[in-house]
């Protein structure tokens, strides 16, 4: 980890540094930020948690822009209330069709326009790279609020604290992830994080059709203290379950509805199926569900997703006063925020830090007649857009979209 963190002794992490480091950034996915940061994120949100009077004019001034390309109740809210919470005013719209998009206005265009209005930007968009496009385009932070199957940071920050107050760790795990695990961004973005933390082995349930992406295993491959298995049958392994997330099968991702309605109802959980779990399992949920999870498990002490929302809400209002730079009144960080050793000492298999930033740059040489296949990659739909891409860390033979990271 950067030295910049450390104070002279190399061993105390240097709290003040890292608390107004995020002022400034835009956060497309979480390997825009360290370890370090993320361990700040949920500490400030813990402390906000117990202090709303004292934190309900952090933000006195600022204006947020919801731009919401996508239908969203629980994402868009989450962030205005959590703008409103802190003081500060919200702007916006909640579908691409109340918006200049529908007269064919590029992202680029309307984030030029509306960052004339606001402090900072939260945007979901179907494509996936689109968030990206944001931060091009504009110096106000942008916060990906979830672009296509691609990545949804802040989801991932409400997982992440859910089962840190469930375990008090978020390492030394096993996490079941079931469902759709082709599409589902939230479990590309979580596993994606959980391996920073390390020793985490990720059950991957899921139709043959709906198997996680490759660059995603890929990333478990490379993390030396993680591990992963594949199967279709949840029931095999959910009694080795520590963490269980579902998720629904999204109808808006397929292009073949005959597919869509084959696979929805592929895995349900109910609670005689829960039985079968640990006694401290947490089950959680990125919402909305439609049938993968009855009702009935709702009153087991192991139904984690509606606590999933309100840590949503607290961690956007942590993210949201870092990258503005406002401090919470009051916020002295606490002891969480040191980095452990083998967490800061952390390297994947190609000698990349798990817990640095992991920034992936344009490849000026890459081949002129590269194409992103990846037909819900944005540079497939705003054509004006100039394709770029990066060369994937374990082989320097393939490169990936700079957008959307499918392997051109």
């Amino acid at each position: 980890m950067t030295n910049a963190f450390y104070d002279s002794s190399n061993q105390v992490f240097s709290r003040c540094a890292i608390a107004q480091s995020l002022a400034g950034k835009s956060v497309v996915t979480l390997d825009d930020i360290s370890t370090a940061q993320i361990r700040m994120l949920l500490d400030k949100a813990r402390y906000i948690d117990s202090h709303r009077k004292e934190v309900a004019h952090t933000c006195d001034g600022r204006v947020l822009a919801t731009l919401f390309y996508e239908p969203s109740t629980r994402t868009r809210l989450s962030f205005e209330t959590a703008m409103l919470r802190l003081g500060g005013k919200v702007i916006g719209f909640a579908g691409a069709q109340l918006s200049s998009a529908s007269k064919g206005e590029t992202v680029s265009d309307t984030l030029k326009v509306v960052s004339n209005y606001v402090d900072v930007v939260a945007m979901r968009h179907p494509k996936e790279g689109a968030a990206f496009v944001a931060t091009q385009a504009v110096s106000t932070p942008v916060i990906n609020a979830g672009d296509g199957g691609h990545m949804h940071p802040t989801q991932t920050l409400a997982d992440l604290a859910t089962i840190l107050a469930r375990f008090g760790r978020l390492n030394n795990l096993t996490v079941g992830l079931c469902g759709d695990l082709t599409y589902g961004r939230t479990v590309h973005s979580l596993i994606e994080t959980l391996c920073r933390f390390g020793n985490v082995h990720f059950v991957l349930i899921s139709p043959d059709e709906l198997k996680t992406p490759q660059y995603v295993i890929d990333r478990i491959n490379a993390t030396e203290s993680c591990s992963y298995e594949e199967t279709r049958d949840l029931m095999e392994v959910i009694g080795s379950l520590d963490v269980l997330y579902m998720t629904r099968v999204q109808e808006e991702r397929f292009t073949d509805r005959d597919q869509y309605l084959r696979l929805r109802d592929t895995y349900i959980l109910t609670e005689e199926k829960l039985q079968k779990a640990k006694p401290n399992t947490a089950v959680l949920h990125p919402l909305p569900r439609i049938n993968e999870i009855a009702v009935d498990v709702d009153a087991d002490p192991r139904a984690a997703y509606f606590e999933q929302v309100k840590n949503g809400m607290l961690m956007r209002m942590a993210l949201e006063s870092s990258v503005l730079g406002d401090e919470l009144l009051g916020y002295e960080p606490t002891d969480f925020v040191n980095v452990p050793k083998d967490e800061s000492q952390a390297y994947d298999a190609n000698g990349i830090s798990l817990a640095n930033p992991r920034v992936h740059k344009e490849d000026k040489n890459a081949p002129k007649d590269l194409k992103c296949p990846n037909i819900r990659c944005i540079t497939n739909s705003e054509l004006s857009l100039v394709k770029k891409f990066y060369k994937d860390d374990s082989d320097a033979n393939v490169y990936r979209c700079l957008y959307c990271d499918e392997e051109a």
